[in-house]
């Protein structure tokens, strides 16, 4: 089953860049497709592979942060191709 994620994360810290930075590293070195906009990160593809790597780049992350938030939403499908119509 193929889905796609939409990860907005936040950590609770003046300087907030370098966990993010390394958190989406992680993710790009994953081999799942990864799109990147300046508020959040999509990833898409097979609903195992891409929750494996959710869980591990969050523990990661949760681990070297003393106050982070992850934000998700999950949409049943391969949205990758989405164009817009309007």
């Amino acid at each position: 089953m193929e889905i796609s994620v939409e990860l907005t994360l936040t950590p609770l810290q003046n300087d907030f860049e370098p966990p993010i930075i390394e958190f989406i590293k992680t993710l790009r070195a994953s081999g799942c497709v990864i799109k990147e906009t300046p508020l959040s990160t999509q990833i898409y593809g097979d609903y195992s592979t891409v929750m494996d790597l959710i869980t591990n780049a969050t523990k990661q992350a949760f681990e070297q942060s003393a106050h982070i938030i992850l934000n998700m939403k999950i949409v049943k499908s391969n949205r990758s191709d989405y164009e817009p119509t309007f």
